[in-house]
């Protein structure tokens, strides 16, 4: 089984792992309430799809 002959620097190891990062998932805004939403999916905050209600949002009131 092949072994590495030496170790690898910090510099060479942080080179490989620099595009390992996460990035933030891609936000649209809501045209109904105007809330950043998953782009292709039900508004959370409303409960609109395409312009129409899809789910009822009870709102909590205190």
């Amino acid at each position: 089984m092949p072994n590495p002959k030496k170790r690898q620097s910090r510099s060479r190891r942080n080179k490989r792992r620099s595009h390992d990062a996460l990035s933030s998932p891609p936000l649209s805004l809501c045209p109904q309430c105007g809330e950043p939403k998953l782009p292709h999916h039900i508004c959370p905050h409303c409960g609109t799809y395409k312009g129409r209600e899809v789910v009822r949002i009870e709102e909590i009131s205190e």
